[in-house]
Order: structure tokens, then C-alpha cells, then sequence
């Protein structure tokens, strides 16, 4: 059953946001403007598909009516399955937009990628994710800066971290957290033998200053020449920054940009965002079997997905889903993938909030 008292009250907010919207002190104030029209949109599918609902039950119950009708009975009990089947399905997506959406869905987010156990192999590994990463943020007109890259000598990839910024970010990545596992010939194999390399992934939503206070006592400063492209002047100057925080051991450096000014402040960015994740890590103690029982907890040692060259196969080990279609992953196709453990998470949610 729907919470009807609720879903009205929702759309009595979304009429009382486009009354609001349409006032000339709220249009000036660029803002609050901004603030409300999100609101406003994120209520804008549910307020639709409430609607539908509605009209669904009335054409139901107009329908049962005419049952004891008998020049309407043959059309009204033909028409009747189709009504419920639709407003079956109607329910079941509303119950899902009614799910609490995680605080962080909206935020940008800062993609780490190391590369794991493997050498020379895991490192072009770890480039290849990143690439398809990149793909995949392009294909979503997201805007993807590096911050700081680690490169390995064979061309691959030892440690990137990026900020990925757009439309909903976290919401789209949350679940790319964890081990990715890759098994395929490498290109210094004679043999012709598949190897097995790793690499993990962290995503970590971007954090405001208010939200993670960081006592500048707690932190050790150091300035080193970058080692990234950019000129003769990127290495010979002190622009790189590295950072370490005493109480946690977190280490960071940035070093893209072209001031020390700059890559501190990036550095800080990154630094908030890993401190944020501690939290957010901690914090989710609390409900570990519940995270248990869903997509995965997101924690680095956790082996979330394979990518299996020789069969152009990947398959994801939390939903057990598995896609021939290796080829366009890597070109960052993700969509498939993606959608269905959103799909899988929503599941788990209803069941539990059922269940309790």
C-alpha cells in the first residue's frame, strides 16, 4: 500500500516550489533559486507518477463498477487486467522514488584507482580503468581533472587520483568501489599464458570545508618538484605538495596544477574527501549486516568485478551478473552495468524496509 497522506503532502510541496519559483525576490536571488528548483525537480517524477496512479484508480474502480453492467461488463473485463498490471508496476516505482536518497548522491567525487597485486601488468591495468572511467564521465558530460598521477615505467598507471564533477556523480559511482580483478595475456607474456592482475578503486564524495574541520597543527607540509607534463617549469620549480595528516597516517599529494598555492588547496580537497569516507566508513558500522546483504560495503579489499579478455567477458560478483561485451566496457559503456546495481540496491532496500 502507498503512504497516500505522505505522496499528497509531497505534491502539496511540489505546487507550493513552482508557486515559489515564480516569485520576483526568489528569481533574483540566484541561490536560493537554484535550492528550490532542485527541490522541485527531484519531486517532479514522483509527483508524475503519483498522478498516473491516480488516474489508474479511478479507471479501475470505474471499471469493477461497470462489471454489473451488462453492455459494459465484456469491455470493462477486458480492460481490467491491462489497468492493473499498469498500476501495479506505477506502485512499485513510486515505492522506489520514496526511498531516502543518500545525502551524498549529488556530490562530485574524487576517483582514486591504485594498482594492485600484478607488477608492470596491474599498472596498465589501473590505466585501463581509468581510461574507461574517463569514457564513460565524457559520455555523461562530466568534467574529469586529474590530481594527482603516479605513472609506472612500462606506460601503466601505480596510483591517480581525479575529481570527477557533473550531474549526480556519486550517485552514478558509489558502487565502483573495491577490487577489480583483470585476467588476460599480457603483452611481455611469450608464452601465451593469462595472468591474473588487480587494481582497486575508491570513490569518495567531495567534502565541504564545514563538514571536515582539519587542524592545520594536525598536518606535515612538504614542497617538491612536480613530475607530470607540463614543461620544463613543472619540474624544476618546488609546485608539488605533499601532505600528511598525524592523526590518521592519510598521506596526499597534488601536483597537476602550476602553483604550490593551487596543488594545497587541492591537496585539502583530497584530504577532506579521504577523511569524509573514514567517517562515512565508520559511521556505516553501525549497519554492516544490512550493507552485507546488498551491493557491497565499498570497502578496497572486497573483489567486486572481473574482466575476462580472452572471453570478452566481465562479470560483477555482487549481482552475479555477467555481460560478453568486455570490448565496450573498457570504451566505457558502463550504463548496463551500473544500472543494475542500482536496480539491485533499490531491491534490497524495499526488502528491508518490508521486512521491518
Amino acid at each position: 500500500m502507498l503512504p497516500k497522506q505522505k505522496l499528497d503532502s509531497l505534491v502539496a510541496r511540489h505546487r507550493e516550489l513552482e508557486e515559489m519559483l515564480c516569485r520576483p525576490e526568489i528569481a533574483a536571488d540566484g541561490k536560493r533559486f537554484a535550492q528550490l528548483n532542485r527541490e522541485r525537480a527531484e519531486l517532479t517524477e514522483l509527483v508524475d507518477k503519483y498522478a498516473r496512479y491516480k488516474q489508474l484508480e479511478a479507471r479501475i474502480a470505474e471499471d469493477k463498477a461497470a462489471l454489473s453492467d451488462p453492455e459494459l461488463r465484456e469491455l470493462a473485463a477486458e480492460e481490467l487486467p491491462e489497468l492493473e498490471a499498469e498500476i501495479a508496476e506505477v506502485e512499485g516505482e513510486i515505492q522506489v522514488l520514496l526511498l531516502p536518497k543518500d545525502p551524498n548522491d549529488e556530490r562530485n567525487v574524487f576517483l582514486e584507482i591504485r594498482a594492485g597485486t600484478g607488477g608492470e601488468e596491474a599498472a596498465l591495468f589501473a590505466a585501463d580503468l581509468f581510461r574507461m572511467y574517463s569514457r564513460y564521465a565524457e559520455s555523461k558530460r562530466w568534467k574529469v581533472e586529474i590530481a594527482s598521477m603516479s605513472e609506472a615505467s612500462a606506460g601503466g598507471i601505480k596510483e591517480v587520483i581525479a575529481v570527477v564533477s557533473g550531474d549526480r556523480v556519486y550517485s552514478a559511482l558509489r558502487f565502483e568501489a573495491g577490487v577489480h580483478r583483470v585476467q588476460r595475456i599480457p603483452a611481455t607474456e611469450s608464452a601465451g599464458r593469462i595472468h591474473t592482475s588487480t587494481a582497486t578503486v575508491a570513490v569518495m564524495p567531495e567534502a565541504d570545508e564545514v563538514e571536515v574541520e582539519i587542524n592545520e597543527k594536525d598536518l606535515e607540509i612538504s614542497k617538491t618538484a612536480a613530475g607530470g607534463p607540463g614543461g620544463q617549469g613543472v619540474n624544476t620549480t618546488m609546485s608539488a605538495i605533499n601532505l600528511r595528516h598525524i592523526p590518521t597516517g592519510i598521506c596526499v599529494r597534488a601536483e597537476e596544477q602550476r602553483s604550490q598555492h593551487q596543488n594545497l588547496a587541492r591537496a585539502m580537497q583530497i584530504l577532506r574527501a579521504k577523511l569524509y569516507e573514514m567517517a562515512e566508513r565508520e559511521r556505516a558500522e553501525a549497519i554492516r549486516d544490512e550493507r552485507r546483504s546488498m551491493v557491497g560495503t565499498g570497502e578496497r579489499a572486497e573483489k567486486i568485478r572481473t574482466y575476462n579478455y580472452p572471453q570478452n567477458r566481465v562479470t560483477d560478483h555482487r549481482i552475479q551478473l555477467t555481460l560478453h561485451s568486455l570490448d565496450r566496457v573498457m570504451e566505457g559503456e558502463l550504463d548496463e552495468l551500473i544500472t543494475a546495481l542500482r536496480t539491485h540496491h533499490q531491491a534490497e532496500l524495499l526488502r528491508a524496509r518490508a521486512d521491518a
